[in-house]
């Protein structure tokens, strides 16, 4: 089975066409369409179903599509490993949160295609939780607090966030003054959730509840805006909204301790040298940058670590 043939079937599947297909391989569509012919007649099924749109997923196609990103990868990871020097090549499939991924990240993910011209580079952007394996992503941007996993982080920079609300909710709900008077507020959260605040050097775990409920941090700004109840919020969110006074500070003499911006990868002995690459630029990137919620602290040292 030809690798060119799998890598082919790849970005058309991912493009939706052909013809977009041959734009990212930059080829031909004869020679696309040739490729994914001899790819169906070795297998002995229909991949792909062509029609005047592009071209759509088969059953079969769609559970062949992951082996074959996953083949691909692994032949990227090899040349890699023999050729440890050297232009960076093949292909980097990132996923990144879209609540500020677009605004706060891409610019050192451009900076990352700019430096190295014979890399690949695939972002895409959106607050739900993705399977890293299952969905042949070689790394993920994570932000916050990670959960237990199997997963490889490494963290590459702070990110500090507060509870806030509209003056509108603090005028007619009042203000909690302590953690547990967050439990008679309306707070805006992703879901289920713990908040963790700080008081002095001591750790408090919160609970709140809450009637809304939104996986894009965007929308939970907006909520609280609107004033519907109190957020815990990434500052690079907020800080506009902070300026002009539509949000202001809530519970203040409790700061949640910062979160972390990951590079997350899948289980191996040896990241990827495009990956490290790309978790060297990050570091660069955020430890430069005056944003908000990319300050790092002199001194700040970032490891490797399970999440």
């Amino acid at each position: 089975m030809d690798i060119e043939e799998l890598r082919t079937f790849v970005e058309v599947a991912d493009a939706g066409g052909i013809s977009p297909g041959a734009l990212r391989l930059g080829v031909s569509k004869s020679i696309v369409s040739r490729r994914l012919v001899r790819l169906e007649a070795e297998l002995g099924v229909q991949l792909l179903v062509r029609t005047t749109r592009g071209a759509a997923l088969t059953e079969a196609g769609t559970t062949f599509r992951d082996y074959a990103a996953r083949v691909c990868a692994d032949i990227d990871t090899g040349k890699e490993a023999i050729l440890p020097t050297g232009p960076l090549r093949g292909r980097l499939r990132i996923s990144a949160p879209m609540s500020f991924g677009p605004n706060h990240f891409a610019p050192a993910l451009a900076e990352m295609a700019r430096r190295h011209p014979q890399l690949d580079m695939q972002t895409c952007y959106s607050d739900r939780f993705v399977d890293l394996i299952a969905e042949g992503y070689d790394c993920a941007i994570r932000v916050g607090y990670l959960a237990d996993s199997n997963l490889i982080a490494r963290r590459v920079g702070p990110v500090y966030g507060q509870l806030v609300a509209s003056p509108e909710y603090v005028k007619v709900h009042g203000s909690p003054q302590t953690p547990d008077e967050l439990l008679a507020h309306q707070v805006l959260t992703k879901g289920a959730e713990v908040w963790q605040l700080t008081d002095g050097d001591k750790i408090i775990a919160v609970r709140p509840q809450g009637r809304f409920k939104s996986d894009s941090g965007v929308a939970l700004v907006a909520a609280a805006v609107a004033g519907l109840g109190i957020a815990y919020l990434p500052d690079c969110l907020t800080y506009e909204q902070l300026a002009s006074g539509a949000l202001v500070p809530v519970l203040a003499a409790y700061p949640p301790p910062p979160a972390g911006a990951y590079v997350v990868r899948p289980p191996g002995q040896h990241p990827a040298r495009k990956i490290r690459a790309l978790i060297d630029l990050l570091i660069e990137y955020c430890d430069g940058s005056t944003h908000p919620p990319y300050r790092v602290p002199a001194g700040a040292v970032t490891q490797d670590q399970a999440g």
